[in-house]
Formats: C-alpha cells, structure tokens, sequence
C-alpha cells in the first residue's frame, strides 16, 4: 500500500544497458556466518580478485555500514539529537538486527540494479531476515553465501575480542552464544572456511560466477 504519494520512476538508462556497458551482470552476494567466521576477510578478497580481473564490485562490510547509514543511538547523537537518534540509530536487538538487514538489502539491491556485483558481509542471524532482501530481489539477484565456520574456530579467532566479553557477560545478546544463529538450509554456496585459505575461497565463488553466467568465462 502506497500511502505517501510518492511514484516510481523509471529510468532512461536500463539495467541492461548498465550491465552490456560493464560486460557481466549485477548481483548480492551475501556472505553470512558467525562472528570471526571470516565472511569480512573473504568478502575483500574476492572483491580485490574481480577488480584485477575488471569486473565491478563493491563490498558492503557489517562494522563498516554501522558506522553510517545504520549508525547506533550513541552515534548519531551530537549531530541529531536524543529524539532523532532514538527513532532512526539501531542497536541489535531482533528487531534492530531486522531493520539493519532490511536498509542494507535496500542498498544492495541498487548496486546490483547498477550491473555492480555487490559483496554484503553481515553476521544477518535470523533466517526470516535473510529470506526477506531475497523475496525482495528478482529470481537469481540474491546469492546466499553460508561460510561455514564452527564456533569453536571463531572463538579461537575472536579478533575483536568479542566473544571473550560475551562469555564474561559484559555483551548481552551476541550471536551464537546467548542469541541464536539460524544456519541457511539452501544457500547457493557453502565455504568451508575453518581449514581454507580466503584465496581458495573467493576462487570457489568466482567460479560459481561464471557457472551461473554472472560474470563470462575467460576466453
């Protein structure tokens, strides 16, 4: 329902024409996993594999989005005020989680409509949410990457220290240990990310790629 008399426009220049221009189709590809399961890591290594190969792609990291389009309470504060900073800033209970998925699947959705292969790395824990930015893409737009890695591997990695804190209970509502993380049932890939280097990874994704006819076979 369309409640705000605000109109879709379309556009002189199609996807299609963005996509001929770049030489392969756009797409999300969401890497989703545990905390320190590495989805960050080999979502830049893939990123730096496309460019050298001249394929356009851009990375949509989960610390680094949070830092403005889906700021905290705490962030936008000094600049916008208490009443402001409460309505729009999301912290991460479920239904800030829900609403931090929802703006960056937007997103993502507009730099796949660009012909741009978008790399998304967000822990994004609740299948419901994942479901959602798929249901919300056209049929093939959405790839649900699941790197795989157990918890016990993140853990051991913990490069921000956060599990440690979540296991003193100084952080409340972290994912795989007091707050679930529901695993995708059919992803289009699954990286076995706890005994694989990022490079081998990021290869097994290009050459889903070119196996899907995203991004065309080298000559």
């Amino acid at each position: 329902m369309n409640d705000t008399n605000v109109t879709w426009h379309e556009h002189q220049v199609s996807r299609v024409d963005r996509e001929a221009m770049k030489g392969h189709k756009g797409c999300v590809l969401w890497f989703t996993g545990l905390s320190g399961s590495g989805k960050s890591t080999i979502a830049n290594t893939l990123d730096h594999r496309l460019h050298q190969q001249g394929i356009h792609s851009a990375v949509l990291d989960g610390d680094n989005v949070r830092h403005a389009l889906n700021a905290g309470p705490g962030m936008l504060l000094d600049v916008h005020g208490e009443e402001f900073a409460q309505r729009f800033g999301l912290g991460f209970s479920a239904i800030d989680r829900e609403e931090n998925i929802r703006r960056i699947g937007a997103v993502a959705h507009l730099f796949a409509q660009a012909g741009i292969i978008a790399l998304t790395a967000f822990i994004s824990p609740y299948r419901a949410d994942r479901d959602r930015v798929r249901r919300a893409m056209p049929e093939g737009d959405f790839i649900e990457v699941f790197v795989d890695t157990p918890i016990e591997i993140c853990e051991t990695r913990d490069p921000k220290g956060l599990y440690k804190k979540a296991r003193a209970g100084e952080i409340k509502g972290f994912t795989g240990i007091d707050d679930p993380y529901e695993e995708p049932t059919a992803p289009e890939l699954q990286l076995h990310a706890g005994g694989n280097p990022p490079e081998v990874l990021a290869d097994e994704v290009i050459a889903y790629l070119r196996s899907s006819g995203i991004i065309l076979p080298r000559s």
